[in-house]
Formats: structure tokens, sequence, C-alpha cells
């Protein structure tokens, strides 16, 4: 079996009332990755119009513009994220002519014409989250398959660099897989990001210190569904499997960057094949470094889930109308580590597994996320930053959804 179609995701920016620094920024990165004249400014005028819409239709607004990449190719994805008044008819909404403000309603529909992809979850009295990929043209066809793992991060505020980070690869079991872009795996580590159908889909309802070890965030008992239970020498199935990393840097500010991102390092160059063994890779690759809270899954092609976490990383399997938590056990990775635990569950066929630091606040249901679950990774892990996040921490959520 060949692993899903990888891409690396790297360059975060965030703005926030922020428009013509938002058009320059995309300008400039459309520029340095080799967009292509015209498609750069497709691209900016995009990013125009997203920027008049939330300033006309939206509160609370930011928008997070980055690079994606694979050996081959690379392009540039914007995420738009407010907190209302959200869309009643999202077809509706990108129509032409339409408009509750008497404008001539072009924004929304000109974007999508515009991007390779373009999907968009809002919620009436909630708010909305758009995504708009862009490649150079002619497009390769291997770019429209969807992944199934992103992630967003976002700096705590009056923060330029985040302590959050997250990455995933593909263990093949030593198999040798193609280049990234032709139907099969990248070098290892290099984090997924989901690019798919160019048609949207529209939902209608719905200061982090590892210093003193914090009691666990779970109950070490099953989860009451039973999804969830304590392995002893946990093993990789057959087959391929993803491994996904969550990792919030002691603290914030730089040197927390500099924790996260030598996880992330370790992480990607590492051989492990299960959650405690990339653990123990990423332990050692901390030592110097004021260190982190990790969590590390595992997710086969059959659904099931290993999962192994230390310090503040909430992990849950979720459903449309359940959130089977995961446990973390107390400890700073690079510093301190009890025995490792593996815990493994089973992820449905329509849920998703999702791991945030503790920039997002717990108090979230199931069902506050229900509707994002038709939507693609990148647009859950964004959906549930925009509900739970908080701007006095660093903040990150990763997003694992569906088979491959």
């Amino acid at each position: 079996m060949v692993g899903p179609p990888l891409l690396d995701c790297e360059d975060s920016a965030w703005f926030r009332d922020q428009p013509e620094a938002a058009r320059g920024a995309a300008a400039a990165l459309g520029r340095r990755i080799g967009l292509g004249e015209h498609r750069t400014a497709q691209l900016v005028l995009a990013v125009a119009e997203l920027s008049t819409n939330v300033a006309k239709h939206a509160a609370d607004s930011s928008m997070l513009l980055r690079v994606l990449r694979n050996r081959t190719t690379a392009g540039v994805e914007v995420l738009v994220l407010d907190s209302g008044p959200g869309m009643v008819d999202v077809p509706a909404a990108l129509r032409d002519g339409v408009s509750s403000v008497g404008t001539l309603g072009i924004g929304l529909g000109a974007v999508q014409r515009l991007a390779d992809a373009f999907d968009v979850h809002s919620l009436p009295g909630v708010g909305t989250v758009q995504l708009a990929r862009f490649w150079p043209h002619p497009l390769d066809p291997s770019l429209a398959a969807e992944a199934v793992v992103s992630g967003v991060t976002r700096p705590m505020g009056g923060e330029d660099v985040c302590g959050d980070a997250w990455a995933a690869r593909v263990d093949t079991g030593g198999r040798t897989t193609s280049a990234p872009g032709e139907g099969g795996a990248p070098a290892a580590g290099t984090r997924i990001v989901p690019a798919w159908s160019k048609h949207p889909r529209a939902g209608t309802s719905g200061e982090g210190d590892h210093r003193a070890a914090p009691p666990p965030r779970r109950s070490p008992e099953p989860d009451p569904g039973g999804r969830s239970r304590l392995l002893r020498g946990a093993a990789p199935g057959a087959g391929d499997g993803v491994l996904v990393m969550s990792c919030d840097g002691l603290g914030h500010g730089p040197m927390a960057a500099i924790a996260s991102q030598s996880a992330v390092h370790a992480f990607r160059s590492g051989t492990a094949r299960t959650p405690e063994q990339a653990m123990e890779e990423v332990h050692r690759a901390l030592r110097g470094t004021r260190g982190a809270a990790v969590a590390i899954a595992r997710l086969e092609t059959d659904g099931r889930v290993l999962f192994c976490g230390i310090g503040n990383i909430s992990a849950c399997v979720l459903t449309t109308g359940s959130r089977a938590n995961l446990l973390s056990h107390p400890g700073i990775v690079g510093h301190q580590m009890r025995q490792l635990r593996t815990y493994e569950a089973r992820l449905p066929a329509h849920g998703a597994l999702v791991m945030h630091s503790d920039g997002l606040s717990e108090r979230w249901k199931a069902g506050d996320l229900a509707t994002l679950l038709h939507h693609p990774p990148a647009v859950i892990a964004a959906g549930l930053l925009r509900l739970a996040g908080t701007r006095r921490d660093d903040a990150s959520v990763v997003a694992f959804k569906g088979a491959w």
C-alpha cells in the first residue's frame, strides 16, 4: 500500500486587521516560491477579497498565510478565521451578486474561481473558517488528492514566534515509497496538509509552563465506550502507519520555539515505528533545551490508534456525537519522564483524532465540532483554534481524519 501524498507546511504568518500587510506578504511569498507573476497576482487579489469580506461582515477576524510544498512544487495556503456572525447559506454567499450589505457580492465567488482548493465552514452565531490554496499552473493532478493530517499554530499575543509545533510522517516499515506528488511519501517527518477538491463543503449548524509536572489530564481508566486501553509492549500493525506529533515547548517565545523545533527535527529524522520509541528519540533530542510537553500517535489503515503523551497535550478520538479522551502522563520531555505508557484506541470511519496544546481551553464538546468533521483536517484544526484558542499562550491544533 502506498501512503498518502504529503506536503511540507512552513512560514506561518498571522494578520489581524492588517489587509495591506497581508497582501504584501502574499505577494512576497508568491515571488519567493516561484508561483509565477500571473498566479501571484491572483493570490494577492484573493487575499484582498477575503480581507475586504471579513472587514465588512465579520468580528474578531484573523488571516494565516503559509507556504506548502512537496519535492517539486510550492504553493500558498490562506486560512481566514472569524467569530461571527456566520453565514446562514454558504452556497448562496458564493454566488455572484449576493450581498447582505449592498455591495456587488463578488468576493467569495471570485476567490472560489481563482483558488485550486477552496473550502468554507460557517455556523450562524458562531463564525466562519475559509481556506484557499494556490499552486503554480498548470496544476499537477497529484496535488488535488486529499491527505489526512494538518495542523495550525499561533503565537501568543505580543510574540513573533510560536513555541508550539506539530509534525507528521509515514512509517512504511522500511519499504521505499515514491516522492510526494507521485502518490507516495516524502522523507520521514514531512508535515502533512490536505489538498482536496475545489468544491466547498458547507457546515450550517454548529501561558503554558510545564516546570512543575501537572497531574494527569485524563482518567487512567479506559474510555467509557471501550475505545482506549493500556497496552504493554505495543507493536506496530501490518502495513503503513502515520505518526503524528504535537509539541508545546516550555513557556513561550524563542526558547520555547527552539525546544519545539528540536522535537520536530528529531521526529522527522527518526526511525521509530511506535509512539513510545518516537518519544524516546525526541526525549534525547530535547536534552539541553528547556523541554516540552509532547504527544505522539500512530494511526493505521484499519483505524487502530496507538498513543503516548507526556505533559499538557490534550488528545481525543472525536465523532459527531462523542469525544473519547486519551491519557497524557506527567513529565517534561527532555528532562524528566516516568515510565512511558501506550494506549490503544479505535478511530471510526467518519471520526478524527485531534491533539492540541494548553493554549486552547478544554471547554468544548464533540457537538461543537460535529459539522466540522465533514471538512478537511486544516479546517477542523482552524475551527477548533477559533472556538477554544486563547491569546494568553501559544496555541496549536493538529487533526487526523480518514483512511488512505
